[in-house]
């Protein structure tokens, strides 16, 4: 191993602690480990031409630069996902203004649509979508079968599905 990477190594050991605060700043918390091992495996990599003069300021530097990469590349995993997404599901890309103004009205609706279904309904929607209940546990909440739950279920997702369209008549 050359004499810039042990020496780098060692001193990596060494303000480790200090090291993962530098790059939580950068990268949180939730990321700091990897940055760590990143950087480490960075070090190990370090040549002895030309010598290393500051040691501590180049770990330092290299530190912040292999976090920087780190915040980067996630921008860029974000972004290509994003995009991919966009190609499969026909979704924009990019919200224009009308469309966001358009998207808060449809949510308007069909949230004074859900408070306007009756009961038991509205409970039924909002155990099953909401909370996460199966079927059959709201059901037994409810006091009714399981059957009727899924009659309920269909006819309000029919009704809010028919109001995220734009069709408001009450058919």
């Amino acid at each position: 191993m050359p004499t810039n990477a042990l020496a780098l190594t060692r001193l990596f050991m060494r303000e480790r602690p200090s090291l993962l605060r530098q790059v939580r700043r950068l990268v949180g918390a939730d990321n700091a480990e990897d940055v760590a091992q990143k950087l480490w495996l960075k070090v190990q990599t370090v040549r002895d031409d030309p010598p290393i003069i500051d040691k501590n300021a180049y770990l330092r530097r290299l530190a912040h630069n292999v976090a920087v990469d780190h915040v980067q590349g996630d921008q860029r995993q974000a972004t290509v996902a994003t995009r991919a997404e966009a190609l499969l599901w026909g979704v924009d890309y990019e919200l224009g203004p009308e469309r966001i103004v358009e998207s808060r009205e449809t949510l308007e609706r069909i949230r004074a649509a859900i408070a306007a279904l009756p009961e038991p309904t509205r409970t039924i929607l909002r155990l099953t979508r909401f909370e996460g209940r199966t079927q059959r546990e709201t059901a037994e909440q409810v006091g009714v079968t399981t059957t009727t739950v899924e009659n309920h279920l269909r006819r309000a997702l029919a009704r809010l599905g028919r109001i995220r369209d734009g069709d408001t008549d009450d058919a």
